[in-house]
């Protein structure tokens, strides 16, 4: 056998081991021989490749006077073929493991360091958007600032979110994040929320729409792109620190996620309401309404199914002229 094989060459061997050398190897093995004579012996014979496979292989062994080939016990030559291939194995997994560690090392100095020619850079494609951001929340050292809109957040995302966030706040990062209202009614965001916060991280709610973000050490910030398969990467200091004060200014009048109590739970469900009334009156389609809300659309048609019951009013013609007038009514002045 050859010292050198490459995995292409070892799978194709097998594969002829498996099929036609196979074959042969039983049909000796049940005739107790191949004699001299046999054809097969001849290069140009078609299946002189799986005899020579036998023979490299030392599944064949010449006799001696009496001339012929015999079959050898596989038992006795399966050691001196699969072990150098284990060898090899161990040897490509400790080298892609260097190679592997060399290029995260590059890419953790590319994250970190601004990029002169380009602060601004799209990541395509949400495997590569998944593991850029894994590895950007575990670079951070200091500060992880994350806001997520419209409402709940799905189960198998969060599962992702946990172990990392974890780490980073086991290793120190102080770690806030801002939710819409309508999250709080999420099972699964719930269970996260209380797990991260054990772990010392801040969550608050707000009522308002935001868009997606995430600010690692005031040095990097991840919004969305033009469709949810791109997100963007800015390490542009200005920009950087101007998304990080939005950040600031929507997290001061944000709720505490742990607040409870009848009368906070009534301002939440109030501002809710409020905010619905505004896509309402601003006339924004129920799609874009309920993506701003929080909610599904489903559940937004029930928002607005409330208000006509409130206002008595049975379409939505008639809800916004109610709306209106009570609108006015209200901002009138009493002395007038």
């Amino acid at each position: 056998m050859s010292d050198e094989q490459g995995p292409g060459q070892d799978r194709e061997r097998r594969q002829i081991l498996e099929g036609p050398a196979g074959a042969i190897f039983k049909e000796i093995v049940g005739a107790g021989r191949l004699d001299d004579s046999d054809p097969r012996l001849d290069p140009k014979h078609p299946d002189h490749a799986a005899i020579a496979l036998l023979l490299d292989l030392g599944l064949l062994r010449k006799l001696g006077s009496r001339g012929g080939y015999i079959a050898v016990d596989p038992s006795s030559v399966q050691p001196g073929v699969v072990a150098p291939m284990g060898r090899q194995a161990v040897e490509l997994l400790a080298e892609s493991a260097a190679w592997a560690e060399t290029f995260g090392s590059l890419a953790q100095a590319f994250r970190r360091t601004p990029a002169v020619a380009s602060p601004v850079a799209e990541i395509r494609g949400l495997p590569n958007i998944n593991r850029f951001l894994e590895a950007a929340v575990d670079d951070a050292e200091s500060e992880l600032l994350t806001a997520q809109p419209a409402g709940a957040r799905k189960a198998v995302v969060l599962e992702q979110a946990v172990d990392r966030d974890i780490r980073a706040l086991d290793r120190g990062v102080a770690m806030r994040t801002l939710y819409q209202h309508t999250a709080r009614r999420s099972k699964a965001t719930r269970e996260y929320v209380d797990l991260i916060r054990k772990h010392g991280a801040g969550v608050r709610t707000l009522d308002e729409f935001f868009n997606r973000l995430i600010v690692i050490d005031r040095r990097l910030a991840i919004v969305p792109g033009e469709t949810a398969d791109v997100a963007v990467a800015i390490h542009d200091q200005n920009l950087v620190s101007y998304l990080a004060d939005i950040f600031d200014r929507s997290w001061e009048r944000a709720r505490e996620y742990d607040e409870r109590g009848s009368s906070s739970e009534s301002d939440i469900a109030a501002e809710v309401r409020q905010l619905t009334v505004r896509m309402l009156t601003e006339g924004h389609s129920d799609p874009a309404s309920a993506k701003r809300v929080g909610v599904s659309t489903r559940t937004y048609a029930s928002y607005v199914a409330a208000l006509k019951e409130e206002y008595g009013v049975e379409t939505r013609f008639q809800l916004g002229f109610a709306m209106g007038s009570r609108a006015h009514e209200e901002n009138a002045d009493p002395d007038s």
